[in-house]
């Protein structure tokens, strides 16, 4: 299998507000660099899109290494998804998942492959982290 790093991240102006996302994705010395925005979104929903955008451009099965600065992407994936998949798409308190339907998509992008879902401190120097960041704001800033 092809090894791919991927870097996302997705950030608003106001919360929700003006959204963008940014991702890298890199196989050996390749690198490719998205982004997008949408004018009223949620931070969350940004760095889903991040993630499913940056999947979708892989073309087979690959090992993957997905570095994200979202707690709640890596938590969702890692810890969440058997949980609300059992209980028909419910929390654990038996509410309807927020954003089911971008769960739903990562869910399927993600099983032609095996990820490992990786959390880093946002704004704290890691170098891909930041360019995601910029990519994000640079999309913002284009709406």
């Amino acid at each position: 299998m092809k090894k791919v790093e991927i870097f996302t991240d997705g950030g608003c102006k106001g919360n929700p507000g003006p959204g963008g996302y940014g991702c890298i994705l890199k196989q050996n010395d390749r690198i490719k660099e998205i982004k997008g925005g949408n004018p009223h979104t949620t931070n969350n929903i940004m760095e889903m899109t991040a993630a499913i955008v940056a999947l979708k451009q892989l073309k087979e099965p690959c090992e993957v290494r997905l570095t994200t600065d979202s707690q709640y992407v890596v938590k969702g994936m890692t810890e969440w998804m058997k949980g609300w998949i059992r209980n028909g798409w419910k929390t654990a308190s038996r509410q309807p998942v927020k954003n089911q339907e971008l769960w739903q998509k990562l869910d399927k992008l993600s099983r032609p492959h095996s990820i490992e879902w990786i959390w880093v401190k946002g704004h704290n120097g890691h170098p891909q982290n930041e360019r995601c960041d910029q990519l994000a704001n640079e999309a913002i800033a284009e709406l």
